[in-house]
């Protein structure tokens, strides 16, 4: 992970404390305000992190090299699935990715903030994997990039079935080290030696995986 004091590591957290503490926020009226406007929209990090819904949000320079590397993998008007990978949709909308203005991407995200990317935002829940709108075709992505919301067999499990559902074929997963086993049973993908890093440091070794062949690797 990027250098930063162990005092500044964040804990990810189970779905249970999760659940626990987005009660708390409603109890009490605090937490993230899900009502603020962003200046920059397409700016990595313009919506804050929202702890509750286990969001810890890619650094710019890994936000960069996932996108460029999915606008390679997908070519020439190739379709990109952002499967709760919001840094990396708004990296590619920015402009900045040599070759992302030839490639069209789709952010399937639970927080319904990210709506304001209108047609570019589905809602997606893993807890309902295949419940899509109609308008999203099986095997319709050149590139599927999917970061689970949390470390747990259940949660890759399920995401895996909205992957193998979206993917033509190829696969970029974002998930911690330790569900390296699980996902090659599920998504014949390989550790890769590049390793992805966040704004906040987290206490799981994170890593990225691949089905196909990839510098990544």
């Amino acid at each position: 992970m990027s250098g930063s004091d162990d005092d500044d590591d964040v804990p990810t957290l189970s779905a249970h404390t999760l659940a626990a503490l987005q009660q708390f926020y409603e109890e009490t009226g605090t937490g993230p305000d899900h009502k603020a406007v962003p200046s920059d929209p397409f700016s990595v990090g313009a919506l804050e992190e929202d702890w509750r819904m286990s969001q810890f949000w890619y650094s710019d320079e890994t936000a960069t090299r996932l996108a460029e590397e999915v606008v390679r993998e997908a070519g020439e008007g190739g379709r990109i699935a952002c499967v709760s990978a919001p840094s990396v949709y708004q990296k590619l909308k920015q402009g900045v990715v040599d070759g992302s203005e030839r490639v069209t991407a789709i952010v399937f995200e639970f927080d319904r903030r990210f709506s304001t990317y209108r047609e570019d935002f589905i809602y997606y829940d893993y807890n309902q994997p295949l419940s899509l709108p109609e308008s999203v075709e099986p095997r319709s992505f050149d590139v599927v990039l999917a970061d689970p919301p949390y470390l747990s067999e259940e949660c890759l499990s399920k995401v895996s079935e909205t992957i193998k559902y979206l993917s033509k074929g190829k696969v970029l997963l974002c998930t911690g080290a330790i569900m390296e086993n699980l996902a090659k049973d599920l998504l014949d993908v390989k550790m890769c030696s590049f390793e992805p890093h966040h704004n906040r440091n987290l206490s799981n070794e994170f890593r990225c995986f691949v089905n196909y062949p990839s510098s990544l690797l």
